[in-house]
C-alpha cells in the first residue's frame, strides 16, 4: 500500500494513541500539533508541504489555505461529513482542484441519546430542580418532534417510542423505516403545534425556526437542539424565551450560538459536547483511518 509523504494534523483529532499508531504506518512523517490554530495563517503554516492534512471540527481549511498549499492531495476530516455547504472544508474548491476530502458520520450519536434523556428525565421529574408539569411525570404520552431524521435524531426517536412517547417529524422527505414505526411524517407548522418537546437534529448552519415558527410552537414548551449550530434566528428565539416559561438545552455553546445564549437563564448548556465519549474516540479513529486506508489503497498517492 502507498504511503503519504507528509501528513499533518492542525488541531487535536480525538485520535487515540492506538489510532495514531495506526497512522503513522500510512505516512513517512507524521506531525500533529495539539492546540487549534488561530487563522488561515497559522493553518496554512502548519500544513506547510504536506500531501495529507486531518482537522477536526474547531477549525476551517479555506480555499485561501488550499491555494497555498498546493502539494494538499487529502483531507481527512475527523469529524462529520454531511454535505459541502455544512462543512469545514471547501470542499467544491478541493473537488475542482483534485484534493480528495473525506469525513466521517455516526460515531457519537450514543453519547447524545443518552444526554438527551438524561435531561428530559430529570426536567419531567423534578430531579434537582422543579418538575416540569408542576408534578413528576414520565416520558409516557409525550407528544415529540424531530426536525430532521438522520442517524441521530432516529436514534433519539427511538428512545422516546420505547418510553412511550409520540413521535413526529419534518424532513425533506417522509421516510419508509420511520412510517413502519408508526412516526408522523408532518408539515413543519402542524409539527410545532403538536410538539411538546422539540428536537432539532438537524445539518450545520443549517436554520428552520424563524418568528412566524416560533409563534407556531408556542410555549410552555421545550426545545432541544443536539446540533453544531443553531437551529434558529436569535432574535425570535430570545423572545421566544422571554416568555418565561419555555427552556433550551444544548450540549455545547457552539450549539447554543455562542456564551451569551448559553449563559441565558433558560437555558441548559453543558459546556461539553455529549457525543464525545471513551467509546466514540475508538469509532471516530477507526472510521477516519478506514478512509485513509481506502484511499491510499486506490494508488492515487503523488498524482500530482
Amino acid at each position: 500500500m502507498k504511503k503519504f509523504r507528509k501528513t499533518v494534523a492542525i488541531e487535536p483529532t480525538g485520535l487515540l494513541p492506538e489510532a495514531v499508531e495506526r497512522l503513522k504506518s500510512m505516512t513517512s512523517e507524521l506531525v500533529m500539533y495539539e492546540d487549534i490554530p488561530q487563522d488561515d495563517d497559522d493553518i496554512a503554516k502548519r500544513i506547510g508541504d504536506a500531501d495529507a492534512v486531518l482537522l477536526s471540527y474547531t477549525s476551517r481549511i479555506s480555499s485561501g489555505v488550499m491555494e497555498r498549499c498546493p502539494g494538499i492531495e487529502y483531507i481527512g476530516m475527523c469529524c462529520s461529513l454531511y454535505s459541502p455547504e455544512s462543512a469545514n472544508v471547501d470542499i467544491l474548491y478541493a473537488r475542482d482542484h483534485g484534493i480528495t476530502v473525506t469525513g466521517i458520520r455516526d460515531y457519537g450519536d450514543e453519547g447524545v441519546v443518552e444526554y438527551v434523556l438524561s435531561e428530559l428525565v430529570r426536567c419531567l421529574h423534578g430531579f434537582g430542580q422543579t418538575a416540569w408539569y408542576g408534578a413528576p411525570r414520565e416520558i409516557t404520552g409525550l407528544k415529540t418532534g424531530f426536525l430532521g431524521l438522520g442517524k441521530s435524531g432516529g436514534m433519539i426517536a427511538d428512545a422516546m417510542a420505547f418510553f412511550g412517547a409520540g413521535v413526529g417529524y419534518f424532513a425533506r422527505s417522509e421516510k419508509d423505516w420511520a412510517r413502519e414505526k408508526g412516526y408522523r411524517f408532518m408539515a413543519l407548522d402542524d409539527l410545532l403545534e403538536y410538539s411538546d418537546v422539540l428536537f432539532c437534529c438537524l445539518n450545520k448552519n443549517t436554520v428552520l425556526l424563524h418568528s412566524t415558527e416560533f409563534d407556531r410552537f408556542g410555549n410552555g414548551k421545550l426545545l432541544f437542539n443536539t446540533g453544531l449550530s443553531p437551529a434558529w434566528d436569535e432574535e425570535p428565539f430570545l423572545s421566544w424565551l422571554g416568555h418565561g416559561d419555555n427552556l433550551c438545552f444544548c450540549d455545547t455553546v457552539m450549539a447554543c450560538g455562542g456564551d451569551n445564549i448559553a449563559a441565558h437563564p433558560k437555558v441548559r448548556c453543558m459546556g461539553v459536547s455529549s457525543g464525545r465519549t471513551s467509546q466514540s474516540f475508538v469509532r471516530l479513529g477507526d472510521k477516519v483511518l478506514s478512509n485513509i486506508e481506502t484511499y491510499l489503497g486506490s494508488c492515487h498517492v503523488g498524482k500530482k
